[in-house]
């Protein structure tokens, strides 16, 4: 009995912050909070239907399918649908729950804006590290064998890590951000594939970003201080020129 406090203070610490932004976020804004959500949620579903009809699969992977081998442009062009295309070899419902879950609190913390800003940066980083790592040979650490080319590259679960990593981060959920790291590692080791990696390139790409962020601050902080003690350090020359008038200061004044 003598744990329960003490896990129930680290759960505060932990979870404390976000669950308090995500409680005023549904509070003062209600389902509009979660727009994005619900439309990234209703079009990963539409295209799981479509993908599925005969008449549907070619329009879908000629519009959201990325592989490396394709050119450059086309797949940057693809990039921001393949992330609402769900895989086929993976069940529907574990796309939609991630997008449900990860999208909902996102957004509800960070704005939209940003949660499709950090969403993309995060399926950019899986799509481009793909060709870099084809590049490279797999006799390069980091490097992919060939046939990754060819591998339909789509879903949303590099931005869903993205964003999880980000949001724990922003919100100093660090034990839970650390589990997600080392869920993806683990992810790797066991089942070392293409979608895997790009889930560590997204991470690392998020972890950059929010390096930067900090630097950023602090250095903001920095600069008010600076000016602070400036503006502290004493009347303008003006008035410490005329605070105590002498004789000579008049004649050479004047």
């Amino acid at each position: 009995m003598s744990r329960l406090p003490a896990l129930r203070r680290a759960a505060v610490r932990e979870w404390g912050p976000l669950f308090t932004t995500v409680r005023r976020g549904l509070a003062g804004r209600g389902a509009r909070a979660l727009a994005l959500t619900t439309v990234a949620v209703a079009l990963t579903a539409t295209v799981q239907l479509v993908q599925n009809q005969p008449w549907g699969y070619r329009p879908v992977r000629l519009l959201g399918a990325v592989r490396a081998e394709d050119p450059l442009w086309l797949a940057l062009a693809r990039t921001p649908l393949s992330l609402f295309v769900p895989a086929l070899d993976l069940p529907v419902w574990g796309a939609l729950a991630q997008i449900l879950l990860v999208f909902g609190v996102a957004e509800v913390c960070l704005g939209r804006r940003r949660t499709l800003a950090v969403a993309y940066l995060a399926t950019l980083a899986g799509t481009l590290y793909a060709r870099i790592g084809i590049a490279l040979g797999p006799e390069v650490f980091l490097g992919l064998p060939a046939s990754d080319a060819q591998v339909v590259d789509t879903g949303p679960s590099a931005a869903v890590v993205g964003l999880a990593v980000y949001v724990c981060h922003r919100h100093r959920a660090r034990f839970t951000g650390s589990l997600v790291v080392l869920a993806m590692v683990v992810e790797v080791l066991v089942k070392d594939n293409l979608a895997g990696r790009e889930h560590l390139a997204a991470i690392v790409v998020v972890l950059v970003v929010c390096r930067v962020r900090e630097w950023r601050g602090r250095r903001r902080v920095q600069d008010r201080g600076a000016g602070g003690c400036g503006a502290r350090s004493g009347a303008p020359p003006m008035r410490s020129w005329n605070f105590r008038r002498g004789p000579a200061q008049r004649t050479s004044w004047w």
